[in-house]
């Protein structure tokens, strides 16, 4: 029997457990598949942490990828041995975001991916990248699609911008590789001197220890030579927005995309005025934006950064260990 992992309301840690479920056949438009892999996000850690619990029982996890056992009728993208991965939102397939909050998303308002077997529409997968472990296709959903939007769908970066990143997460180096991807410029920021020179030899142009330099805003300004950040990857939020707002250049793009220092703060509308920058909210992205940067990263030499991978009974040790912020990358799940 398949094992799968349940999350008890309110959520929290003690509430955790592993059960068996098996996974119905497929009707139309469905696909079975067996799920191999999948990778923590913070959202995933606010629903099994308690912060954001489930008010019923919940499979965890909006990252999930494996292999497609069976399809159902009217399925013709799919066949059994492909390898797939999952979707954050299953119905957002295209076009202008149309979703609001996370009612549809895997792991919180329906069952996720914490699992060993699923039957889903064969619309809430994408293939996975030639070539690419379960573990390694895992990362893509939440993290990687998040940063491929901003620079791509939101924004175009072009070779010569600038890029700024902030901190060491999955989406914040998946940024990283993508801008360089795109001949960019980085500067990277980091509280670890040791994340920093690791972040450097990803491509990072620049880094700036942000506890050692708390203006490290005006220090990304000067690093343009007085020009400013073409697009940032603000992922810290409420103490971190004011110094993007210094860094970036006219009529530049800050993607909010994190929420690691607070959800509410005093944000200033006069540098917005005087910038006439984009201020705008990311949350990750559609099947076809899937698709895309699927593509490019079959054309690609890119590979997710992994930083330690956890047996699927020891998704709580997981969580602890992210909780910790010892990780650089992606912490994920095998089963």
């Amino acid at each position: 029997m398949p094992r799968t992992v349940v999350v008890q309301p309110p959520g929290g840690f003690g509430n955790v457990a592993l059960s068996q479920q098996a996974a119905r056949p497929p009707g139309q438009g469905e696909i079975r598949v067996r799920l191999h892999a999948s990778s923590l996000n913070y959202h995933d850690y606010a629903v099994v942490s308690g912060m954001w619990g489930p008010a019923v029982p919940r499979i965890p996890m909006a990252d999930g990828a494996g292999e497609v056992l069976e399809a159902g009728a009217g399925v013709t993208e799919f066949v059994p041995g492909d390898r797939v991965v999952s979707t954050f939102f299953p119905t957002w397939l295209s076009g202008r975001p149309e979703v609001i909050g996370f009612a549809t998303v895997p792991g919180d308002g329906v069952d996720g991916y914490a699992r060993e077997e699923v039957t889903a529409a064969a619309t809430s997968f994408t293939h996975a990248p030639r070539g690419w472990t379960d573990v390694e296709a895992a990362t893509l959903t939440t993290a990687a699609l998040t940063a491929w939007r901003a620079l791509f769908v939101d924004d175009r970066v072009r070779p010569g911008d600038t890029v700024l990143v902030q901190g060491t997460g999955g989406v914040s180096i998946f940024a990283l590789q993508f801008a360089k991807m795109a001949g960019a410029r980085v500067i990277a920021t980091s509280s670890s001197d040791a994340k920093l020179e690791r972040l450097r030899e990803l491509g990072a142009d620049h880094v700036i220890n942000y506890r050692q330099d708390t203006q490290w805003g005006q220090t990304a300004w000067d690093l343009t030579g007085g020009k400013g950040v073409d697009h940032i990857i603000e992922v810290g939020g409420a103490a971190t927005l004011e110094q993007s707002m210094a860094a970036i250049r006219v009529a530049g793009h800050i993607s909010v995309i994190g929420i690691l220092s607070g959800v509410a703060g005093q944000l200033a509308i006069v540098p917005m005025l005087l910038k006439q920058f984009r201020l705008q909210g990311v949350l990750v992205g559609s099947r076809a934006d899937q698709q895309a940067m699927v593509r490019a990263f079959d054309s690609s030499t890119i590979r997710p950064v992994i930083d330690r991978v956890f047996p699927l009974e020891e998704i709580v040790a997981a969580f602890r260990y992210q909780e910790g912020n010892r990780h650089f990358g992606k912490t994920c799940l095998a089963f």
